[in-house]
C-alpha cells in the first residue's frame, strides 16, 4: 500500500475528537460492556479480553481522556459511554480490596492484582471525582490510599503476604519500582489538585522521594535494569514527577527531571519523540508507543511553562512529527474478519479502530520485521489525554498575559489563535486586554519576521512581546517556513527525515508499507 492517506500534522482539535470516537467505541457486548484492551488489525483482525489489563487498566485510561476531551477541546461525549467507561472502573474496585483488579477469564472473580494498573485505576476516580462530582468515586480513592499507605512501604516495599493471603489475591510481583506503584503518582497529583485530599499528595510525594533518591539521580542516567524495559513506565513516571514539581513548585525536582530529559530520555527516545516500546536488547529496533510519546510531551509542557522555551520547541516537534501522524486515520488496509458466530471482538474491527494510536514507527504504522499491526485500546486513551494538555497549553492567558507557546488553533475565552496550515506563523487575537507574547520557533529567521496588526513589538528571550496588543485586534505573526534535515538514529539503521518548520515532509522507509510520509528518495 503506497502512503496512507489523511494523515494529519497539525489539526489538534480533530485528532482528539477522532479519538474520543474510539474510545466511545470499545466496549465488548459480549462482557457486560466492559472495553477491550487487546487490539490487532494485521493479520488477524480482532479485539480480545486481556486478564492483566482489562477492567484494572483501560477504564482509567479512558474516563481521563474522554472527559478531559470534554472539559478543554469542547467535545461532546454521550452519557452512555461515560457510564460504560465508569461501571467498568468501580467494577473493578469491587474485589476483595479498594484496588483495580482484573479477572483470569470473562465471567470470573476479582483475582488479579497487578500494581502496574493502579495509576489507571486513579485516573478513572479521579476524572469521575472532577468532572463528575462523584462520591462514589472519591470514597473509593481515599480507601484505596488509605489501603496502599499501609500496605506498600518505601523501604521495603509490598506486604504480599497480607496481599495474597488476607485479601485472595494473585499478586504480580515480578516489577521494578518504576514499572509499578510508582506510575501512580501522576492521577494522584490531579487527585489532590481537583479535591485538596492531603494523603493523596502525601503518598505521591513518598512514591516521588523514593523515585528520585533511588531512580532518577542528578546525572540524568537512565539504568535499563533498575527502570525496567517498559518504556512507557519511565516516561509516565518522568511526567508524573513533572507534575509533582508543578503543584509543589519544587524547583530542584523539576532540575532533577530536566537533567533525565537531556540525558538518559534520549536512550529510548529519537529527535522526534518516537520512544522505543521495549529497551530490552532484542526488542525490534522500530517498534514505538504513542503513549510513551506523550508523556514526553507532557513533561516538555511543564519544562517550557516554567522558562524554557526550548521545550515547546521540542513538544511541538514531535506532535507536529509523530503523535498527530501515528494517529490511525486510514483504515481501509483493514479486512473484516469472517465472524459466524457474531464474536464481539470480531465486529466491525475496521470502523472500531478508526482513531487509534498504537505502536507506530516513526515512518507507519508497520515497523521493518514485523508482520503483526495492533493498537492495544489503552493508549488512544494515553495519546488524547497528551493531546489535551497540548491543546490548554498551547494558548493561555496569565499573569503576564496572553501566551502562545505553540502554533496550533485555540479557541478560550480571553484568547483566540489560528495557526497557519504550513506552520508560517498565526493570528491570534485577545478577547481580553492585556499583552500579547508569542513564542518565536528557533529555525525562524528574525530578519524575515513580520508582525501586523501592532503598532511596536519586541523579541524577548524567543517570545514576540505586543505590549499594547488591542481587544479584539488580531495580531498577524508570519516568516517563512525553513527546510532542514533530521537523521533519527536507532538500533540498526539511521533514518534521514525532512522537515518544513516542524513539520514532516518526507522521511526514509525502507520500503515499508502503511507510511505516513512520501521517502526522502523520490
Amino acid at each position: 500500500m503506497p502512503t496512507l492517506s489523511n494523515v494529519n500534522t497539525s489539526d489538534i482539535g480533530s485528532a482528539i475528537e477522532l479519538g474520543c470516537k474510539t474510545m466511545s467505541g470499545v466496549f465488548n457486548a459480549d462482557d457486560n460492556d466492559i472495553p477491550f484492551f487487546a487490539s490487532e488489525v494485521l493479520p488477524n483482525p480482532q479485539l480480545s479480553f486481556s486478564r492483566i489489563h482489562g477492567e484494572s487498566h483501560v477504564p482509567g485510561r479512558h474516563l481521563n481522556a474522554l472527559l478531559t476531551a470534554e472539559d478543554i477541546a469542547g467535545i461532546a461525549i454521550s452519557e452512555e459511554t461515560v457510564k460504560k467507561h465508569s461501571a467498568a472502573a468501580f467494577f473493578s474496585f469491587s474485589g476483595s480490596a479498594p484496588l483495580p483488579l482484573n479477572r483470569d477469564n470473562l465471567g470470573g472473580p476479582l483475582v488479579n492484582f497487578n500494581e502496574h494498573n493502579i495509576r489507571e485505576g486513579f485516573h478513572a476516580l479521579y476524572a469521575l471525582v472532577q468532572y463528575r462530582g462523584s462520591d462514589r468515586a472519591a470514597e473509593l480513592a481515599e480507601a484505596s490510599i488509605t489501603f496502599l499507605l499501609e500496605l506498600w512501604k518505601p523501604e521495603n516495599g509490598w506486604d504480599w503476604e497480607r496481599l495474597e493471603t488476607d485479601f485472595g489475591l494473585r499478586a504480580a510481583r515480578g516489577h521494578t519500582f518504576i514499572t509499578g506503584i510508582a506510575r501512580a503518582i501522576g492521577p494522584l497529583v490531579k487527585y489532590y489538585r481537583s479535591t485538596r485530599y492531603g494523603p493523596a499528595l502525601e503518598l505521591a510525594m513518598t512514591l516521588g522521594s523514593k523515585a528520585i533518591d533511588e531512580f532518577f539521580l542528578p546525572d540524568g542516567a537512565y539504568d535499563r535494569e533498575k527502570f525496567g524495559t517498559h518504556t512507557h513506565s519511565t516516561t509516565s513516571v518522568m511526567s508524573s514527577l513533572a507534575q509533582l514539581a508543578d503543584i509543589t513548585a519544587d524547583s530542584a525536582l523539576l532540575e532533577r527531571i530536566k537533567a533525565f530529559y537531556d540525558n538518559g530520555l534520549w536512550s529510548i527516545r529519537d529527535e522526534i519523540g518516537w520512544v522505543i516500546e521495549s529497551s530490552n536488547g532484542n526488542s525490534p529496533p522500530d517498534r514505538g508507543e504513542c503513549n510513551n510519546t506523550g508523556d514526553i510531551v507532557e513533561t516538555a509542557l511543564v519544562l517550557g511553562k516554567y522558562g524554557y522555551p526550548e521545550y515547546f520547541q521540542d513538544a511541538e516537534r514531535i506532535i507536529r512529527g509523530h503523535l498527530l501522524p501515528a494517529q490511525l486515520r486510514d483504515n481501509s488496509f483493514i479486512p473484516e474478519p469472517a465472524n459466524p458466530s457474531s464474536n464481539n471482538g470480531l465486529h466491525q474491527i475496521a470502523k472500531r479502530h478508526l482513531g487509534a494510536f498504537g505502536f507506530p514507527a516513526p515512518y507507519g504504522h508497520r515497523p521493518l520485521g514485523l508482520e503483526r499491526i495492533s493498537f492495544n485500546m489503552d493508549i488512544v486513551g494515553g495519546a488524547v489525554a497528551s493531546l489535551c494538555e497540548v491543546l490548554r497549553q498551547s494558548a493561555v492567558t496569565i499573569e503576564r498575559g496572553h501566551v502562545v507557546n505553540m502554533m496550533f488553533d485555540r479557541q478560550s475565552e480571553f484568547l483566540h489563535v489560528k495557526a497557519a496550515l504550513n506552520n508560517s506563523g498565526v493570528i491570534a487575537t485577545p478577547l481580553k486586554p492585556g499583552p500579547l507574547w508569542v513564542r518565536l520557533p528557533t529555525w525562524v529567521d528574525r530578519t524575515k519576521l513580520r508582525v501586523n496588526g501592532a503598532a511596536k513589538f519586541q523579541v524577548i528571550n524567543d517570545y514576540i512581546l505586543i505590549a499594547e496588543a488591542q481587544k479584539g485586534v488580531p495580531a498577524e505573526v508570519t516568516y517563512p517556513v525553513s527546510e532542514s534535515e533530521l537523521v533519527l538514529r536507532h538500533r540498526t539503521r539511521d533514518i534521514r527525515a525532512r522537515l518544513q518548520g516542524d513539520t514532516v515532509v518526507s522521511m526514509d522507509n525502507f520500503g515499508a508499507e502503511l507510511t505516513f510520509f512520501p521517502s526522502t528518495d523520490h
